[in-house]
């Protein structure tokens, strides 16, 4: 069977060089293995997520020279799909419901002290305030009309999978590859879906990726650490393991990686500048 490759971005902004570098790679590897290459689009955002975005990315993937295949997956057309795997995981009891918004995550943090632990993006680990609530309590609290986040009991999930690995064929922040020892216990109990939205980004890759038929996962090297609870999430709902490339982030002239939220010069925008598809490809760090 050929290699599957995807390219999964969301419609909530304008592609820019950053997504442009992720996609071509994606790109270029299909093309060099006789692979597929697939776009998935990841709307389960649907605050922030609109058409007119999604008619950009394809707009900017074909300028660019990609060619994919279709029907197109959209998260917003599977949400049965995750329900059926949070089912499946709360069959199992590693499922639990939290109530605290963010201010009180971060009270509670604040009592504990100043070296609480936190997850390899910087958040505060949650305290697990939840997890012992009684469950009628638990019934109750969801049948009314408070938020709340489903959450995974990490400690728990780990001991049914025991260790995991994954196969890194890019490289980790540090310089990590090749068989990387996974520790899913490092982002503590983490959201798989909120009471408005049916998966978090964790639990909707894996059950995509899986759908898809994904083989090689090309992506960031900023989602180089959150591979430990996709392998978690995989290993729990036994879904097949793809290999992982995790590839150099394209930096700002301050550091920061290339973001939507930080206003990034987006491709259209070069585009409508003349720049030219070589020329991306080449300001990207690509031959």
């Amino acid at each position: 069977m050929p290699p599957v490759f995807r390219f999964a971005p969301s419609p909530n902004g304008y592609l820019h060089l950053g997504h442009a570098l992720s996609a071509l790679l994606n790109a270029d590897r299909a093309r060099t293995s006789g692979g597929r290459l697939l776009l998935r689009v990841e709307d389960i955002d649907a605050t922030r997520c609109r058409p007119e975005y999604e008619a950009a990315i394809d707009e900017d993937l074909a300028w660019l020279g990609l060619r994919w295949e279709h029907p197109v997956r959209r998260q917003s057309e599977h949400y049965d799909e995750y329900r059926g795997a949070l089912a499946r995981l709360d069959a199992m009891g590693l499922i639990y419901p939290s109530f605290e918004s963010r201010a009180d995550i971060a009270r509670q943090v604040t009592e504990r002290g100043a070296q609480w632990p936190r997850d390899p993006d910087g958040a505060p680990l949650y305290p697990g305030s939840a997890r012992s609530m009684a469950p009628a309590e638990r019934d109750r609290r969801m049948a009314g009309s408070e938020p709340y986040a489903l959450r995974l009991d990490m400690a728990a999930a780990l001991a049914h999978t025991g260790s995991l690995t994954w196969m890194e064929t890019g490289a980790g922040p540090s310089g990590e590859t090749g068989t990387i020892p996974a520790d899913p216990s490092a982002w503590g109990d983490v959201i798989l879906a909120r009471k408005e939205t049916p998966a978090s980004y964790h639990l909707a890759v894996v059950v995509d990726d899986a759908a898809q038929g994904v083989t090689d996962v090309v992506r960031g090297r900023d989602l180089f650490h959150a591979t430990a609870v996709h392998r978690l999430l995989q290993a729990l709902l036994g879904l097949p393991q793809p290999r992982y490339h995790h590839h150099r982030l394209i930096l700002d002239g301050e550091g920061r990686k290339l973001s939507k939220s930080t206003a990034a010069t987006g491709l259209r925008e070069l585009r409508a500048k003349g720049v030219t598809p070589v020329e991306i490809r080449a300001t990207a760090g690509l031959d």
